[in-house]
């Protein structure tokens, strides 16, 4: 069998793949700016562009002439809507039940940029204009100042592709209100500006066209070397520009969250989907929700529900370990690559995943999704913290 092409895991085969820049304050400070540039993509996120902003955002948390780091998405349809997995298929169908280097390397990468933009020790904006979804989410997440606009459109649509929601959705699904976190989970449904902000899955709204009017006052801002003052002088940059409620779009999570909740509560995954399933309504949101679950992962559905059962009593380091698990274990034994194939690849949509429904799943199966495929202290992210 043919195996993949090796690959170099450090290697940055694109130097461009992010821009970097910096920013002269007039308080002496300055702003480290990171862009996503893959505009044809949406910006997914690549090996590549992980390679590069991790070490540069290290460097800029340890330059004390850097006050605070922005971070956006060329162009203006996308932050960055997922991340960038067609080299994953290549070696998953290469290697079929294997651990092949490129899942585990990217995926250690990638939680482990997540989770130092979760920790990071300066204000950091992620202006999160136009389609944040699956890996752009995690770059969103840990921000301390997360902003969206009126052309936002967040989503964790991995149910869709045999994956789960990851990129430390282990941790955060579960603190959202009204049981959304299943609902979103499950359904992959769009969260807009003013239903970001009502899930507290943003912090800010600004009006896409004030990125540059945006920078432009924080060049202007009264940086320091405390970390308090600084998160606070950029609280209040962003309060200052918020969209007022009535320019922001109808919040339609928050209009249906008694419906939802409802909808969402059960003793188990199969009977909540089944419940959903039946529900019968013509409102079009609900639908497409309901539709999305139908063709969706039956096995993606279990791990959703497992996630939220116990993610909220994870501490941060272990909901990325546990993620890892997962996303080894979907590309090796799961329906990963299926699902890559029919959305991506041969694009037929019409994936065959090794369920037929949701009800099918076995225990045993699930377990074995949660079981480390690493022996005892030898977890890639054992070292995360």
């Amino acid at each position: 069998m043919a195996q993949p092409q090796q690959f170099d895991l450090d290697a940055v085969n694109n130097p461009d793949a992010v821009l970097f820049s910096e920013m002269d304050t007039v308080s002496g400070k300055k702003i480290g700016v990171a862009c996503l540039n893959a505009e044809r993509s949406l910006n997914a996120l690549s090996l590549d562009m992980i390679n590069l902003l991790h070490p540069q955002l290290m460097a800029w948390q340890d330059d004390p002439d850097i006050a605070c780091v922005w971070l956006e998405g060329a162009g203006e349809k996308a932050f960055c809507a997922g991340g960038d997995i067609v080299a994953m298929y290549q070696a998953m169908k290469a290697m079929p039940n294997s651990a092949v280097p490129e899942v585990v390397g990217f995926f250690s990468k990638e939680y482990q940029l997540d989770y130092l933009i979760q920790t990071y020790r300066k204000p950091m904006v992620v202006w999160a204009d136009g389609f944040v979804m699956g890996g752009g989410m995690g770059l969103m997440n840990g921000a301390s100042h997360r902003v969206v606009t009126e052309r936002s459109r967040l989503a964790m649509p991995e149910i869709s592709i045999g994956l789960y929601p990851d990129v430390g959705a282990t941790y955060f699904l579960g603190r959202l209100p009204d049981h959304m976190g299943l609902f979103l989970g499950l359904t992959a449904a769009q969260v807009n500006a003013a239903d970001a902000l009502y899930l507290g899955m943003a912090d800010y709204a600004l009006p896409s066209s004030g990125r540059d009017g945006m920078k432009h006052a924080l060049v202007n801002a009264s940086w320091t070397d405390d970390l308090d003052l600084n998160l606070a002088t950029l609280s209040d940059a962003l309060t200052s520009r918020s969209l007022a409620t009535d320019d922001l779009p109808d919040a339609e999570l928050a209009a249906r969250k008694d419906e939802i909740s409802k909808l969402m509560t059960g003793d188990s995954i199969t009977a909540v989907s089944e419940q959903f399933l039946a529900y019968n309504t013509e409102d079009a949101l609900l639908s497409r929700a309901q539709k999305t679950l139908q063709r969706g992962c039956p096995m993606t559905a279990h791990i959703v529900w497992q996630q939220l059962q116990f993610g909220t009593d994870l501490s941060l380091e272990d909901a990325f370990r546990l993620e890892l698990t997962l996303s080894v274990n979907c590309a090796v034994k799961g329906d990963f690559a299926e699902g890559v194939r029919a959305l991506l690849i041969d694009k037929d949509r019409n994936p065959q995943w090794s369920h037929d429904t949701i009800a099918a799943v076995t225990q045993e199966e699930l377990d074995d999704m949660f079981t480390a495929p690493w022996a005892e202290g030898a977890h890639p992210l054992e070292n995360l913290n």
